[in-house]
């Protein structure tokens, strides 16, 4: 059966999987055999792996390597609860930087995003952090982890914030993907619910600038609640959190209504 005209001309502005057809109760041969191949990729990407070496030489910050419980790939799938706790030699060797902000980025369900897409997030925002007056501590690269991992971290380096950059679940159309996990005051034991989460930043989603300019106004914004998660609405104004003028220390000041 041909396809409306009207549809074929939706195909061009998603990559999302419309207007394919039908032959009689399936799907035309090609789109058949184009949707498994996406499905083999999507599973392919789940149990891709950081390049960490090629991945550190991209960052501007000094950088330390750590992992969770979870001994290989079979064990982080079959096992989430060992994804969220950190190693016991990585926990007492971690350093402390009391107040820092801490990125982490962590391998999730899909290492290739995090391999793309983490060097040019930082790139655009740690010059924004830092001209808002935080100081950044080394950057945690996590092997086999879960977003709770970043919990265990932040408290074993006392950071006043933790940003996990981790690779999210790999799609039919995307399959590099990343996401960013905001907790403020992170410790062992918090839940979901008190993160702050900004999804989809991949080209072709939401762009490195865009993610960095929205991280900047949820930490003055958490900063001025002293909470993230469910007591922060992410209702970022046209006019994002600004640097404070004519201070020594600049902070974060609010220019709208978090």
């Amino acid at each position: 059966m041909s396809t409306p005209t009207r549809w074929q001309d939706l195909r061009a502005h998603t990559a999302a999987r419309v207007a394919l057809g039908r032959v009689g109760n399936g799907l035309p041969t090609a789109a058949h055999l184009d949707f498994q191949e996406a499905h083999a990729r999507a599973r392919d990407a789940v149990h891709s792996a950081l390049d960490i070496p090629a991945l550190r030489a991209t960052l501007d910050l000094e950088s330390l390597i750590v992992a969770s419980e979870a001994a290989d790939r079979r064990s982080y799938l079959l096992r989430p609860d060992l994804g969220r706790r950190l190693r016991s030699a990585d926990a007492v060797s971690l350093p402390a930087v009391p107040g820092a902000f801490v990125f982490v980025l962590a391998d999730g369900l899909c290492a290739s995003g995090v391999q793309r897409e983490a060097p040019p997030l930082l790139a655009e925002a740690v010059p924004l952090l830092h001209a808002a007056g935080l100081d950044i501590g080394p950057v945690v690269i996590a092997q086999q982890a879960r977003v709770a991992l970043g919990d265990a971290i932040g408290e074993a380096m006392q950071a006043s914030f933790v940003a996990v950059l981790i690779g999210e679940r790999p799609g039919l159309t995307a399959l590099d993907s990343m996401g960013l996990y905001l907790t403020h005051a992170p410790r062992r034991g918090r839940s979901d619910a008190e993160r702050n989460c900004i999804s989809n930043i991949r080209r072709g989603g939401l762009s490195a600038p865009e993610a960095a300019r929205k991280l900047l106004w949820l930490i003055g914004a958490a900063r001025h609640l002293g909470a993230t998660g469910i007591a922060l609405k992410d209702e970022q104004p046209g006019t994002p959190y600004a640097v404070k003028e004519g201070s020594s220390a600049p902070a974060i000041a609010r220019t709208g209504t978090p």
